[in-house]
């Protein structure tokens, strides 16, 4: 029984500090996340993420975190090719959908990406490019209707719609206001968790007024 005991405590020590492994691997790539100034320190930190996520093999925190960074690279750099950022960003979002399906935030990657390659060229994408966009984010909705993200997206897209396609402000309000009343109880999981979108919501609010 005593030896028994032995193998528990160590397997439980062994998960414990597993756990913190990972837990101190994720606030390390946040933080060089958030103090990222140039291409080439977001560029590190998705790699980074990358990383972390080929070595947990079952976390898809990291593929999510990999996928946003790349992502935000190609606003960072106005000449960045958008469709190979996309299509790097897609794979990482394919292996977080593969250990975490019907996500509600893993859809809302999906509209974003789908909207940088839409902006390649609005007038010849929105067929494709926006309609995948516009089903990404319905899905994100579906899978969570909590989620405030989704509605801060939905809203950003049809802002920049026209009146006659079914966008327009007064439309784009209506879904600010919906993610801004989430947004007050919004509690992510972890502290690793997405929790982002707030403030670019009030902003864009505060636009349509």
């Amino acid at each position: 029984m005593k030896h028994l005991l032995v193998i528990i405590s160590m397997f439980f020590a062994g998960m414990a500090m597993s756990q913190s492994k990972y837990e101190a691997a994720m606030a390390r790539g946040l933080e060089q996340f958030k103090s990222a100034k140039t291409v080439e320190d977001m560029t590190a930190a998705s790699a980074f993420f990358e990383r972390v996520g080929d070595a947990e093999k079952d976390k898809w925190l990291p593929y999510y975190y990999a996928a946003y960074t790349n992502y935000v690279t190609a606003w960072m750099n106005q000449k960045a090719d958008k469709d190979k950022v996309a299509v790097k960003s897609n794979d990482l979002i394919t292996k977080a959908e593969a250990l975490e399906p019907n996500n509600s935030e893993l859809f809302c990657l999906r509209q974003m990406t789908a909207t940088l390659q839409m902006l390649v060229d609005p007038m010849s994408r929105f067929q494709s490019y926006g309609v995948e966009a516009s089903n990404a984010v319905e899905k994100a909705i579906k899978a969570d209707p909590g989620n405030p993200r989704s509605y801060y997206l939905k809203g950003q897209n049809l802002m920049n719609t026209p009146e006659a396609y079914g966008g327009g402000k007064a439309v784009a309000k209506k879904l600010f206001e919906k993610a801004a009343e989430l947004y007050k109880t919004f509690q992510p999981a972890s502290p690793f968790h997405p929790n982002w979108g707030k403030e670019e919501n009030e902003k864009l609010l505060a636009a349509c007024q």
